[in-house]
């Protein structure tokens, strides 16, 4: 993936102009950084970008197209094509509202992507992370006696890191004794089991837009039909929308992110959080609540699952986002008939999880210093924040939601997705609106990491590629 400056067209070298373009661009569509539907800049813009001609340009696209690649739009540009696999498959969705979902893009970021050049990322930077607790973590593992290591574990995981989490659960008001708990592989593998244990292909799904695009993904992949819920930065998911989709498609499940948002970065306040629950109620909806960035957030911030007692509510969450991104270790808290329910499947599909790194996370949380350690990045967070919120301004951007937690919500005052592509020759690879989108809908937000967007070089970047597209 590329993630330094693209180099500049080479003029005078054995391949023309047009060829060498059209294969930077190939090359992007090969590794979904141009998404099926990502419309292209025009001739004009690509041209003035490149220093090249527009005939050169209209060359490039003509190969691109001839390669089945793009397609040209009467009036309105070149856009990626869909491939056969997607377009069939979203002919075929029952739905009207269902739109084709990728989030190879915003994977391939998470796996390959310098962080320091990725404003988008959704990670915290190596160097932010407490090497010192995940070795002790390791250290304590030679305490565990040869059962620990040279055995299948619990079928529900490691016994002691159920308790600690039982604890770590109460301190967000949320009562979970260990026969409640379930430990994962993540938080994803976590909302995976909620989904094809508690669902079925077929049922009606509804999801924060904007929201998680793997999340919307791996829906699709199962075979749900996935309706978006307008989530407004500032006044949350709107409650009317929800309801009526609720009465209308009858639908199964509220999968959301109540606390510290993705991408927003916003919060659920106390009244909106009651009133979910009386809609979820009135239309026997089950709340799974997503609580990935749980270590960034306030442990006071109000939890739908502290509210509900865990009746109509399932809790999710892990510990790459605070320990280690290596370490997959997540769970999931509910009532008794659904955890049963989820172990079974677990027990099908990964028989148990790795008790070592199950043990290694309970030592970090039974001896405090996970906690003190959340303590310190948190404070780091809130200088990251203050400083990025100075640097964005000065580009001319500004927050749609106050920022919050890890990720900041901006609008630049352009299509991101097109922004995407000059930023991404000048080595800044960025996360555009549209990959929160579940119908793809392009826009001028974007979403940014307080943590790694601190380089003013970016925001230079930004902002003239801004003013650019901006004419």
């Amino acid at each position: 993936m590329p993630t330094s400056t693209s180099p500049a067209l080479q003029r005078g070298a054995s391949q023309p102009l047009a060829q060498q373009l059209a294969q930077r661009y190939a090359e992007r569509i090969r590794q979904r950084l141009l998404l099926p539907g990502a419309r292209l800049p025009s001739v004009r813009e690509c041209a003035l970008h490149h220093g090249v001609s527009p005939h050169t340009v209209v060359a490039a696209y003509d190969q691109l197209q001839a390669a089945g690649l793009l397609e040209a739009r009467r009036q309105r540009g070149f856009f990626v094509r869909e491939t056969p696999a997607a377009t069939a498959k979203a002919s075929a969705t029952p739905l009207r509202r269902q739109a084709p979902i990728d989030a190879t893009s915003l994977l391939k970021g998470m796996f390959a992507a310098d962080a320091a050049r990725a404003p988008g990322l959704g990670l915290l930077p190596t160097d932010w992370l407490d090497t010192g607790l995940v070795q002790t973590g390791l250290r304590a593992l030679g305490q565990g006696g040869a059962e620990l290591h040279m055995g299948y574990g619990h079928p529900a995981g490691d016994p002691r890191l159920r308790d600690a989490l039982t604890l770590r659960l109460a301190d967000l008001g949320v009562t979970a004794p260990p026969d409640h708990i379930l430990t994962t592989v993540g938080a994803s593998n976590a909302l995976d089991l909620v989904t094809r244990g508690l669902l079925q292909p077929g049922d009606a799904v509804l999801v924060d837009d904007p929201g998680w695009a793997i999340e919307f993904a791996r829906l699709a992949q199962n075979g749900m039909r996935v309706l978006p819920v307008p989530r407004d930065p500032v006044a949350g998911p709107d409650l009317e929308v929800l309801a009526r989709l609720a009465a209308e498609h009858r639908a199964r499940a509220y999968i959301t992110v109540p606390v510290l948002h993705n991408p927003t970065g916003a919060c659920l306040s106390l009244a909106q959080a009651h009133r979910l629950l009386k809609l979820a109620d009135a239309h026997d909806l089950l709340i799974v609540e997503d609580d990935s960035y749980a270590f960034l957030a306030p442990d006071h911030q109000p939890r739908l699952s502290a509210l509900d007692g865990l009746q109509r509510t399932v809790y999710v969450s892990g510990f790459s986002k605070i320990l280690s991104p290596a370490w997959r270790v997540g769970f999931v808290a509910a009532n008794a008939e659904r955890i049963a329910r989820m172990t079974d499947l677990k027990l099908l599909t990964h028989l148990t999880t790795p008790p070592p790194l199950e043990r290694a996370v309970a030592h970090c949380l039974e001896r405090g210093r996970l906690r003190r350690h959340a303590e310190q990045v948190r404070q780091r967070l809130d200088a990251a924040r203050q400083r990025v919120a100075g640097l964005a301004q000065g580009a001319g951007c500004h927050f749609a939601a106050p920022p919050a937690g890890l990720f900041g919500w901006i609008d630049v005052g352009v299509d991101t997705e097109r922004l995407a592509q000059p930023l991404l020759d000048a080595g800044w690879l960025t996360a555009p609106g549209a990959l929160f989108s579940a119908q793809r809908r392009p826009g001028s937000l974007m979403r940014v990491n307080f943590a790694t967007t601190q380089d003013a070089a970016f925001w230079t970047a930004l902002r003239r590629a801004a003013r650019t597209l901006g004419g």
